[in-house]
């Protein structure tokens, strides 16, 4: 009773805007979640090849890193809301339209669709919260939001695998039943439109000071300056995060499909306890990061998540390739809302837009550009020693962009410090 206060209370005390998106955002990401888990396996049941599932996560993938500069730019100028409004309408229908197609021109022209349109939530959620925030709320804030983000995908992917494998128990074929259920998840992603129709247009706080006192000609390049060192050293780490991500985590359905031949029902169910472990790990997030710092929090989180990455690929036993993916999915993923707030604190308002589409670009082409080299992989080694070689890889690339990350941000945050201290 007293948790289910606590929520409650919490709940409340949000904004009207930050109700509503969270609800948005649930909706769309169950329907996100659905394909997460199911639509590679779909294509594997139409009888395409391995080599199928990696063009389509590239061309995806790299659809949505093309548009992300784009939209960057567009949302630190227009209504976040009518972009997120676009987002979850023209994705949801592009779910729908990817569920009964099964000409390969078509699925890889769903596929860039549906890599442009999730550029829209992925860009705008961030800046939209930090608009509709204090600087005080936005790390457990966008704690919650990646929480939510996680937990929503949990009941989309174990909902998914569920019902897929319920209706094949009801005489559907494999197809058809996924056919079903991805359907279903577009439906849920179009939902997503309706509650955002009722956001209002927050007054940003840069309006409100501009009105009051002109900001000096003479700082602006100096703080575009700033922004644009801090943008490009948040953008490499990302990049070399994404090359790494992009030969694991796409793949992880199939990597329990294919070692251990695992059902549906299995793997989203394992996939689900991998988020709502994430979840958990990013609620106590903010505690360590108030204990030893966010950039240190980051690290620890990350370098913590490398040896069950690497457990993970080497394995030939069930519960043990569980256990590690689950550790492996929370450990590394609980990073993301600290990395989130240390951008969003060290990049101006007008920047904000443009700093979360850079990096988030960075990463998508790190998936890119790994789909056809993990597929070429798993081809010529096989299903032990293919997933080995990319987890390998993987973690190399973990632990480089760990190191960068910290030497970058301690430099600066180091020289903040000696600043404050002459004061």
């Amino acid at each position: 009773m007293h948790v289910l206060h606590a929520v409650t209370s919490g709940w409340k005390q949000l904004g009207r805007n930050i109700q509503l998106f969270f609800l948005a955002n649930l909706l769309y990401q169950i329907g996100t979640g659905m394909f997460s888990v199911l639509y590679n396996i779909y294509i594997q049941a139409l009888g395409y090849q391995d080599t199928m599932n990696g063009r389509i996560v590239s061309v995806q993938s790299l659809a949505t890193a093309l548009i992300f500069i784009p939209i960057g730019l567009i949302a630190d100028r227009v209504s976040h809301r009518l972009l997120l409004l676009l987002g979850a309408l023209l994705t949801g229908l592009s779910f729908m339209g990817r569920a009964f197609v099964s000409q390969e021109s078509g699925l890889i022209l769903l596929s860039v669709a549906a890599g442009l349109f999730a550029a829209f939530f992925q860009v705008i959620a961030v800046p939209f919260l930090a608009e509709n925030t204090t600087k005080q709320q936005r790390l457990k804030m966008f704690s919650y939001h990646f929480s939510l983000v996680l937990a929503a995908q949990v009941l989309g992917s174990s909902g998914g695998g569920f019902l897929a494998d319920l209706l094949q128990k009801a005489g559907l074929s494999k197809i058809n039943s996924l056919q079903a259920v991805l359907f279903a998840g577009g439906i849920a992603s179009v939902l997503a439109f309706i509650p955002l129709l009722f956001v209002k247009k927050t007054i940003k706080k840069k309006d409100l000071i501009e009105a009051a006192v002109p900001e000096e000609p003479a700082n602006l390049p100096v703080q575009a300056k700033d922004d644009w060192k801090a943008i490009l050293k948040f953008t490499l780490a990302q990049l070399i995060v994404g090359t790494g991500s992009g030969l694991v985590v796409p793949y992880l359905n199939l990597y329990f499909t294919n070692r251990f031949a695992v059902s549906l029902t299995a793997v989203g169910i394992l996939i689900s306890l991998g988020q709502v472990m994430t979840i958990v790990s990013m609620l106590i997030g903010p505690t360590l990061a108030r204990r030893v710092g966010p950039v240190k929090a980051v690290v620890l989180f990350q370098m913590m998540s490398l040896p069950f990455l690497l457990l993970t690929g080497f394995t030939n036993i069930l519960v043990v390739a569980s256990i590690s993916f689950l550790f492996r999915q929370a450990l590394m993923n609980a990073a993301n809302p600290i990395q989130s707030s240390i951008m969003v604190d060290r990049v101006s308002d007008a920047r904000r837009g443009i700093a979360n589409s850079m990096t988030q670009t960075a990463f998508m082409l790190g998936w890119a550009t790994m789909g056809p080299l993990q597929s070429y992989l798993l081809t010529t080694y096989g299903t032990y020693w293919g997933y080995a070689i990319t987890f390998s890889m993987t973690g190399v690339l973990y632990i480089s962009a760990s190191a960068i990350y910290y030497f970058m941000f301690k430099e600066r945050k180091t020289a903040a410090s000696t600043a404050a201290a002459s004061l």
